[in-house]
């Protein structure tokens, strides 16, 4: 591949080993996959040169949790969805009523999300979804880095009425799914992508037993890739497992011994202490800062039922890696990290309680250390050539006084212009190289239709989709 230089970047975000800090009037050359050069008056041969004046130049965003194979087809249904029985959740009756296991539903869902974090600037995404077929396809032709996450559980919700959590279990206690998983990882791991690798996910902790929790966690050592998991992400949850066990979700990962460096749990938000909670102990954040773990913390879906994490400040004092994941659509990081802030602050009482470097930190070297990786994240010498350019021409960018915070605060994904991933450019002046937005966007109209119609047939009370989620004004 050629080699590319950013000439006179008039902003880089660059990593100087500890923390992320400003460049002003810098280049930046890469070639192939990785970075070759960042500081001031590159010398070396460069095929293609970018002015980099009116550029800000920073490391891709590293998204942690999402679920991009179903998430989008909810647009329009799920943003005022909840069940007050249920703490505000709606999570237990969309996921019983709604089926989104078409194929064509699920590649439509993937590319829009696709094209919408490409666009808000993320290179780097771990997607928690089943196995489905051209799964693999699609980042490859995207050109996203993947963290894949086969799904896999022991059982199922199965709700009865509107406010008590069921579960139908499988027989083998989740093994052949299991298995299943395994399997696709193995085959991802052998195929040598320097794109693609694959990490352990067994679902939520209150649908696996602890046998396959522990296995997995092992079979996540053994291959020394990531093992994530949903916890702590509602209060019925909660409820469950100490009636289980009497034991907070968080202790009792770390009683079965499931917690270590490599473990990423999702959200994690209603830890003892919340005020949702209020249990006896006080030892969930001190267990999760000591055993190494990380916490993906998603606040749009929680803010949607009027919940929040109390408060993210809290946890990265405690010692916790922090990182971000888009867990609902739309799938925009740099609002995601916005909402954080902005929910941290209100959450603590105070403007301190979090800063923008504590955020973008998150976004970035929090997610690579979450997926075990030290070579994504950031920009410096020898990392993934990983790299976004904002546009500072932007009104919405303008003053630039602090880019970050231009960016984070105002502008968002409407800044981001060009977009490389392992070198290769995959957003050219705000639009997806690689994938069709338009038509995958149509596609997944058409499959919402289609879903919507089945509902009835899966709803517990047999309930259409307009009952479940009315419009947002009545339909004349």
């Amino acid at each position: 591949m050629p080699t590319t230089l950013v000439r006179k970047a008039e902003w880089i975000v660059a990593w100087n080993g500890s923390e992320h800090v400003y460049l002003k009037g810098a280049d930046i050359a890469f070639r192939d996959d990785h970075i070759l050069f960042v500081g001031r008056n590159f010398d070396g041969r460069s095929d293609i040169v970018i002015d980099g004046a009116n550029r800000m130049i920073m490391p891709g965003l590293v998204n942690v949790h999402s679920h991009p194979s179903h998430e989008p087809v909810y647009r329009g249904i799920r943003e005022e969805h909840g069940v007050a029985n249920m703490y505000m959740t709606g999570l237990y009756e969309r996921a019983s009523a709604f089926d989104t296991s078409s194929i064509k539903l699920r590649h439509a869902s993937l590319e829009v999300a696709l094209c919408e974090l490409l666009k808000s600037g993320v290179t780097s995404l771990c997607d928690i979804s089943p196995v489905f077929e051209g799964w693999t396809d699609i980042y490859e032709k995207a050109g996203m880095r993947g963290f894949l996450a086969p799904g896999y559980s022991s059982a199922r919700w199965k709700l009865e009425n509107d406010h008590e959590l069921g579960f139908e279990w499988s027989s083998d206690g989740g093994q052949a799914e299991m298995d299943l998983a395994l399997a696709f990882l193995d085959r991802l791991n052998s195929d040598q992508s320097d794109l693609l690798s694959g990490v352990i996910s067994p679902m939520q902790i209150e649908n696996c037993k602890d046998d396959l929790l522990r296995d997995s966690f092992e079979a996540a050592k053994d291959r020394a890739i990531p093992f994530t998991l949903h916890i702590s992400q509602g209060v019925l949850e909660v409820h469950e497992m100490i009636r289980r066990h009497g034991r907070t979700p968080i202790q009792h990962a770390a009683d079965i011994g499931i917690m270590g460096p490599q473990s990423l749990f999702g959200h994690a938000i209603f830890i003892d202490r919340h005020s949702w909670i209020n249990w006896w102990t006080e030892q969930d954040l001190g267990l999760l800062a000591d055993k190494g773990c990380s916490v993906a913390h998603c606040p749009t879906p929680f803010s949607r039922y009027g919940q929040i994490m109390e408060s993210f400040g809290q946890y990265v004092r405690a010692g916790i890696n922090m990182a971000f994941g888009t867990d609902t659509t739309p799938h925009n990081m740099i609002e995601e990290i916005r909402k954080a802030g902005t929910l941290a602050r209100i959450a603590a009482h105070n403007i301190h309680d979090v800063s923008t470097s504590m955020l973008f930190h998150a976004a970035t070297v929090g997610g690579a250390t979450a997926m075990m990786r030290d070579d994504i994240g950031r920009i410096a010498v020898g990392c993934k050539a990983d790299i976004v350019a904002v546009d500072l021409r932007k009104p919405e960018m303008m003053p630039a006084r602090d880019p970050l915070r231009s960016l984070i605060f105002h502008a968002a994904d409407r800044a981001v212009s060009d977009v490389w991933i392992n070198g290769r450019k995959v957003v050219h002046e705000g639009r997806v190289k690689t994938l069709d937005h338009d038509a995958a966007a149509q596609v997944l109209t058409t499959e919402q239709i289609l879903m919507m119609e089945r509902t009835h047939t899966k709803d517990y009370r047999h309930r259409t989709a307009d009952e479940i989620a009315p419009a947002s004004l009545p339909v004349r």
